[in-house]
């Protein structure tokens, strides 16, 4: 609270424009009208203008003014330390409003869907600090029916999943990168010698199938790249609730798995073999652009679809950047 050398001044009465307090710590500041009038390019009388409003809306003087000498009061000497705060503060609020309408400030929001974050999304986010180091992005993992309501209610800014999937109404869509299709075998699985894997060639054995309730997005993945091949081989769900299923030779019934190279890396015993013709399990970025909340999630939009992938994924046929289309 502000002092006058006679009374207290009332809160209420603190209607003070940014341009009376400037004009004020001009003036505090040279102890000069002349020359703070002219370092903020105006006239003395309106200067000395905004200095008497100033004075009337605080109820007291705060300078004390000779033909020779401006000095401050007690009060002007408070409000002196106010004001350069309050100035500084305003100064930074503009500066923090300009950055994020820069698209250099702000926080992303990015739903993952499980098999992103291994790989993916910790690529995307080193590659996006490098080129916008100011904006935050938080991921968020979800489950696949999660993200697709989240991203049509603006609960996440960008969602990210493998595998296609329809768009909401206002959202847009874009297949951007894709790992190749591996399968994983026993070490005495009868194709475990061979170079790659016809999928087809395993029709007759038993796929382990990650269980849809524990990892939709995965296992409907498997389910487009089955279907893909023109196949539906024998199946049994895996009892292995890790997303890698890097236990799943303990189900002896089970002859093979699917995987991409990002789920791969916890597997010690399995045999992994790519698949031909190969096949590509592709990841899907989706997002609203006429509700982006800032201009960082356009940027982070247009990095995403225009970066390279990270080591072992390959660019989707689809990717933007063969088109080089703005994603705004």
């Amino acid at each position: 609270m502000l002092h006058s050398d006679r009374a207290r001044i009332p809160a209420y009465r603190l209607l003070v424009e940014v341009r009376q307090l400037q004009a004020f710590v001009a003036v505090a500041t040279e102890l000069h009208f002349g020359r703070a009038a002219k370092r903020l390019y105006m006239g003395q009388p309106a200067l000395s203008g905004l200095i008497r409003r100033l004075e009337g809306e605080l109820g007291t003087r705060l300078f004390t003014r000779t033909t020779r000498q401006v000095a401050l009061t007690g009060a002007g000497e408070e409000l002196l330390g106010w004001s350069k705060g309050i100035l500084d503060d305003l100064a930074a609020a503009e500066a923090a409003v300009r950055a994020v309408a820069a698209g250099e400030a702000g926080t992303v929001r990015v739903g993952i869907a499980p098999p992103v974050a291994p790989v993916l999304a910790p690529h995307l986010c080193r590659v996006f600090a490098a080129e916008a180091p100011e904006v935050r992005v938080e991921t968020e993992p979800m489950w696949l029916p999660e993200l697709t309501g989240a991203i049509a209610s603006g609960q996440i800014d960008v969602l990210i999943t493998c595998g296609i999937i329809p768009a909401p109404d206002g959202v847009l869509s874009a297949a951007f990168c894709a790992e190749p299709l591996l399968v994983g075998l026993r070490p005495e699985h009868r194709l475990a010698a061979r170079d790659s894997i016809c999928l087809t060639d395993l029709a007759r054995d038993v796929l382990g199938r990650t269980r849809e309730h524990i990892f939709p997005a995965w296992a409907m993945c498997q389910q487009q790249a089955l279907e893909a091949a023109g196949m539906s081989p024998r199946s049994v769900p895996l009892e292995d609730a890790d997303l890698s299923a890097a236990r799943w030779r303990d189900q002896a019934v089970v002859d093979w798995i699917m995987l991409i190279g990002s789920l791969a890396r916890a597997h010690t015993a399995t045999v992994i073999k790519p698949v031909y013709p190969a096949r590509l399990v592709p990841f899907t970025l989706q997002w609203n652009p006429d509700r982006a909340r800032i201009a960082a999630v356009s940027r982070f939009v247009r990095m995403a679809l225009t970066a390279d992938p990270p080591p072992g994924f390959v660019t989707h046929p689809g990717h933007l950047l063969h088109h080089r289309r703005d994603p705004r």
